[in-house]
């Protein structure tokens, strides 16, 4: 079964490229092409893609507002889930990074990565998992640490974490992959994929990223924490 894509840029030769590296492959299909966040928008209601490669700036609505809309929407019927946003920037830091995890992006991408980071960053945010490069986690760890983000009350549902699942989550929060947890904490990679599995269940998060915007917002990890090199 192919992943329904929809590109998402203000620059036609930007899609145009995308499209040319997505059609050479056998699970991909592109659904269609916008210029800019308002089209995004409208284009996710009638075509139901999976991914949305979503540039950042663009006129008309930018590619954050864009996002949390069409996050909130879900997939538009009970059930139903909605697609996953990858967004597309020229920097790895960029100074929305924040503000597009928090509107709901399951990960970025640089515009200039090479054609297989592409295709595997949209098949990994496809299966539901999170896209988040280190550099990518540390910038979201720094807004944090300078105070630049507002914090907000812990969740109700942080209580129905086991001591275990909590440990995780906090190791989660600072940018550990599976492998490094199991380390940390002398377990198996397949025991950790349960726990973090378990936590993002119970926490109601679509995903990693969105974890650790939820851990760093409501306090449950220190901004002075460092992510793992």
């Amino acid at each position: 079964m192919s992943v329904r894509v929809l590109l998402v840029d203000d620059q036609a030769l930007i899609r145009a490229g995308f499209r040319m590296i997505l059609d050479a492959e056998e699970d991909m299909e592109v659904v269609g092409e916008c210029a800019d966040g308002t089209q995004a928008v409208d284009s996710v209601r009638r075509l139901k893609p999976d991914v949305v490669l979503m540039d950042i700036r663009m006129p008309e609505m930018d590619g954050i507002e864009a996002t949390r809309l069409i996050t909130a929407e879900g997939g538009g019927g009970e059930g139903e889930a909605g697609p996953r946003v990858l967004m597309l920037t020229t920097f790895d830091l960029d100074e929305y990074v924040y503000d597009a995890l928090r509107a709901g992006a399951s990960g970025f991408l640089l515009k200039d990565v090479p054609a297989e980071q592409l295709v595997d960053g949209i098949r990994v945010v496809a299966r539901g998992e999170a896209l988040l490069a280190p550099s990518v986690t540390k910038r979201l760890i720094q807004e944090f640490s300078r105070g630049a983000v507002s914090q907000r009350s812990a969740p109700a549902e942080l209580d129905e974490l086991t001591p275990r699942e909590l440990e995780v989550f906090k190791l989660i929060a600072r940018g550990m992959s599976n492998a490094e947890i199991a380390a940390e904490l002398i377990v198996s990679e397949t025991t950790v994929k349960t726990h973090v599995a378990r936590v993002l269940m119970k926490l109601g998060v679509r995903d990693r990223v969105q974890a650790v915007v939820l851990a760093y917002e409501s306090g449950v990890v220190a901004p002075g924490a460092t992510p793992s090199e």
